[in-house]
């Protein structure tokens, strides 16, 4: 599809952002499996070192970076958004480039600051924040959709109205996988 006609497709609706959501967090399991817990679990087996928590978090936050704006800039959708014909774009239409993947990447993780703060402050325990931040990322961070009032066809989340970026719904015959 052309960049003009992109910049018209009408963006997903709640629902189909929730379940392409999810389907992402079990893609990511794959990706965190290979990339995070393998190089971990090596490290702890052969050498007996275990990395510290704010360092894992590091790299696991650089990972998926890594993931997210690879796709992003290269065909516009991760695996799951490839499935739920969902495509990332900017204004124009064009596929993000760099800067403006990693600024995206950037602003939709800012749904991880207020978990942390409520797990600072009421010192959940382990499984109590996993709980939190997957009920957070799934329900809460998508509703954010119905704070932009600019035009019910279009609405987009704050983290696309920050970075200057669009969701989509692909039509279903232009479904390509890559």
């Amino acid at each position: 599809m052309t960049p003009a006609e992109l910049s018209v497709l009408p963006s997903p609706q709640f629902w189909r952002r929730v379940s392409c959501c999810l389907y992402e967090q079990l893609v990511l399991l794959g990706v965190i499996a290979l990339t995070f817990l393998v190089p971990n679990l090596a490290l702890g087996v052969l050498f007996g070192v275990s990395l510290p928590s704010w360092l894992s978090f590091l790299y696991l936050y650089a990972v998926l970076g890594l993931y997210f704006v690879w796709y992003w800039t290269n065909s516009g959708q991760t695996l799951a958004m490839q499935t739920w014909r969902i495509r990332m774009i900017d204004q124009q239409g064009h596929t993000l480039k760099r800067r403006q993947a990693l600024l995206r990447y950037l602003y939709g993780s800012l749904w991880v600051i207020p978990c942390v703060l409520l797990q600072w402050a009421f010192h959940l325990e382990e499984w109590h924040i996993i709980e939190m931040l997957f009920a957070v990322a799934l329900f809460f961070w998508p509703l954010t959709i119905y704070l932009d009032r600019k035009d019910p066809m279009q609405r987009q989340a704050l983290s696309d109205r920050f970075a200057g970026t669009r969701l989509v719904e692909l039509p279903k015959n232009s479904v390509t996988l890559s």
